[in-house]
């Protein structure tokens, strides 16, 4: 994330002093090296496009959509863009990520999120709120979202466990994050505010993943960890990445690898200069046989802000991560890790193909087996709820 080296010093500093007073559900990973492996894979360069920091969809007519300094831009599966929503636009250089609806009824709310239709982080003026983009490219402002100095991450329950309710994370202070829940009429409801400094690109898990099915699973890149959010409001960790952690290195990019067809997924590699990892103002992609030799339906994948490094984590019921995939050194990873069931393939396979297998670690969660009671405890975080 682009934002002020001494507020990143202080959120990491208060989300230290936070841990020593709370507690997170489940207790510190172990890891354990899984033996040898083929190297993994590399991400391709698939298109230029200066200013890109998210991809969502893809649309209905299979097109993806990418944000792309302060405007919207249309991506062909053959890589051809064209802008889109002239009515539309967002301060260049902030981090206003997007959703794509696949047509979501809303629970209990009488009303429905379109299909294509964009839902958009906007993070003009107090409160923060969310813009609301028809599919023929209408701008309205669906919501303010009281609560949170910023929004920092958005992803629509497609999976129904929020009510099928869009998403959206931001802190209140330093090292605390409010999960707000919004309706298709604009109605917020907190979820919770829990003692962890969520950001970047997150989603909520199939009903597959283990333990954490149906949560709301976002990454910490400043310590490396993944944690999941559950729709009553608590906070359990997932995994340690086993990365590099720490400000635009971390992990930042989550996404869920679908149940058919063959997958292909994408990253925004934002193009940073001055930064340690200046990024390629590119569309990074990952073709179904990339993919094919080291996830599978259900797995998560996260990719971390300083070269783009993928992590696959799997739960079922205990969780293991591993290495799926490097980027190039330079690149700045950012917003979503966007996974697709592509019918045609996702093209020709590129330089990511996968040979098969995966750098992996053991990572057993915080589910009270005995094989946890030598673990090294971590410092307690959890975050007190909200009241709806």
């Amino acid at each position: 994330m682009l934002r002020s080296r001494r507020v990143r010093a202080l959120v990491a500093a208060a989300a230290a002093a936070a841990g020593a007073a709370a507690s997170v559900a489940g207790v510190a990973p172990a890891v354990k090296a899984a033996g040898p492996t083929s190297s993994p894979p590399a991400w391709e360069r698939w298109i230029h496009l200066p200013g890109v920091f998210d991809v969502a969809g893809p649309r209905g007519d299979g097109r993806l959509v990418a944000a792309v300094h302060g405007k919207l831009v249309l991506i062909a599966p053959s890589g051809a863009t064209s802008d889109f929503a002239s009515g539309y636009s967002a301060p260049d250089g902030s981090e206003s990520y997007i959703a794509v609806s696949p047509g979501l009824a809303v629970d209990g709310a009488g009303c429905r999120f379109a299909k294509d239709e964009i839902l958009a982080l906007d993070l003009r003026g107090a409160p923060p709120g969310v813009a609301r983009i028809a599919p023929g490219g209408a701008v309205t402002r669906l919501a303010d979202v009281p609560g949170p100095s910023t929004l920092t991450g958005i992803a629509l329950d497609t999976v129904g466990s929020f009510g099928h309710r869009l998403l959206v994370v931001g802190p209140t202070q330093p090292g605390r994050t409010q999960v707000s829940a919004v309706d298709c009429r604009g109605a917020v409801r907190p979820v919770a505010v829990v003692d962890a400094p969520l950001e970047g690109g997150v989603a909520v898990a199939p009903p597959t993943f283990g333990p954490y099915g149906g949560h709301l699973v976002a990454p910490d890149e400043l310590d490396g960890t993944i944690y999941a959010v559950s729709p009553g409001g608590q906070l359990s960790l997932v995994a340690a990445s086993g990365v590099a952690a720490g400000a635009d290195i971390g992990v930042e990019s989550a996404g869920f690898v679908p149940g058919s067809g063959t997958r292909v997924a994408y990253m925004a590699d934002r193009g940073t200069p001055g930064n340690p990892h200046p990024g390629t103002d590119s569309v990074l992609r990952l073709t179904g046989s990339a993919l094919a030799g080291s996830a599978r339906p259900g797995d998560l994948l996260v990719g971390t802000e300083g070269a783009a490094t993928v992590v696959r984590v799997r739960c079922a019921p205990t969780c293991e991560a591993g290495v799926a995939a490097t980027g190039p050194a330079t690149a700045h990873g950012e917003g979503r890790l966007l996974v697709i069931a592509s019918a045609s393939g996702g093209g020709s396979p590129g330089p990511g193909a996968i040979a098969g297998g995966v750098a992996a670690v053991v990572v057993a969660t915080g589910l009270g087996l005995a094989a946890l009671r030598r673990v090294r405890r971590r410092p307690s975080r959890a975050g007190p709820r909200l009241q709806a």
